[in-house]
């Protein structure tokens, strides 16, 4: 039966069968995301006619502002449903993505992170990243941290997100969140003004550009501790994402700052389980060890990945071991695990198919 073609009745049947992402594009039907795959949400072809009515819908008063910028972000709540909106024009016809976003915070000990990341909301300064491609569980993993902190210590959190995804309701801390383009016009004006906000904690959504990471490394140098996400595939590469964003003759400075502050590291990617239904995570955790600072500093980064293989006793976890564990137990298949991984000749030789 076709589902009526207002987006009340889309995301409220989407969010019913448990999909992350609804798609809305012009000649094709509505397509929700379930477990990391794309199905039909109905049988309804949409129309040119029928896309410009569901964006004036999902858009309300800021409708106009697609037609000056081409695209367009902003967050709702639809149907009892919290959702992240892109608004963009595709082939001259305009398109959406829904991102439907949880209402519940999970507890940090349910997402099968590496025991070392069990200390993150124990950290009193410093920077902890976030790594992974779009989708891959950071925001989530973010708010378990804030929220295992909200519930154990006396602090002021403030949060720079585009746009807020969850909302934390306030126990033992003090907690502002600013949505960019609503309460601060951009990242590097809300981190300038961020400072003089008395934070302990800072969630920056997105290290975009050299200036919002400049500023995350003065506030952790000057004590705060800084939650950020990037998109990296890797612990490692995230330390050369982050100096490679300054001009050559700034490096050597910005790599003395990341190795004084710098934490950790986690990088993560949803998999799907091996029973066909649902996924898991997968991440790989760099505790900054004293070794491991030197070779910031000293900018042999391709070093850091051996460091990070022979530190298991700090805490660190590759990627590829973290896929073995998972394969051994029998959470995701030898092939997924193939496929995620780096190091094929080590997976094949430590999984049985």
């Amino acid at each position: 039966m076709a589902i009526s073609l207002n987006v009340e009745m889309l995301v409220e049947s989407a969010a019913a069968m448990g999909a992350s992402d609804i798609h809305l594009t012009c000649g094709l039907p509505p397509k929700v995301r379930i477990d990391g795959e794309l199905s039909d949400l109905c049988g309804d072809i949409l129309t040119a006619e029928d896309c410009e009515k569901l964006a004036k819908s999902l858009a309300g008063e800021q409708r106009n502002e697609i037609g000056e910028t081409g695209e367009w972000d902003l967050a709702r709540t639809i149907a009892g449903e919290r959702v992240r909106i892109n608004l963009y024009r595709s082939r001259g016809a305009l398109a959406a993505a829904i991102r439907i976003l949880s209402s519940h915070i999970p507890e940090i000990e349910t997402l099968g992170l590496p025991e070392a990341a069990m200390q993150f909301p124990c950290y009193n300064k410093g920077i902890v990243l976030i790594t992974g491609e779009t989708g891959s569980g950071k925001s989530t993993t973010l708010a378990a941290i804030l929220d295992a902190i909200n519930h154990t210590r006396r602090e002021h959190i403030i949060t720079l997100e585009d746009p807020i995804e969850y909302v934390y309701e306030p126990d033992l801390c003090l907690i502002n969140q600013r949505e960019i383009g609503k309460d601060t016009e951009s990242y590097p004006d809300g981190l300038r003004a961020i400072l003089r906000e008395d934070p302990d904690i800072i969630l920056i959504g997105e290290m975009r550009d050299n200036v919002t990471i400049e500023t995350a490394l003065v506030a952790a140098e000057t004590g705060h501790l800084v939650f950020a996400t990037l998109h990296t595939n890797s612990a490692v590469d995230s330390v050369d994402r982050l100096v490679g964003v300054f001009p050559a003759e700034r490096q050597s400075e910005i790599r003395m700052q990341l190795s004084t502050t710098l934490r950790a590291v986690v990088s993560q990617q949803l998999l799907p389980k091996a029973s066909g239904k649902g996924r898991v995570l997968a991440s790989e955790i760099m505790i900054v060890t004293p070794g491991i600072r030197n070779l910031i500093r000293e900018g042999k980064t391709p070093q850091m990945q051996n460091a990070l293989q022979t530190s298991a006793k700090d805490g660190c976890v590759t990627m590829d071991h973290c896929l073995i564990d998972l394969a051994s137990r029998g959470l995701i298949k030898p092939d997924t695990a193939l496929e995620a991984g780096n190091d094929q000749e080590l997976l094949r030789r430590k999984m049985i198919f």
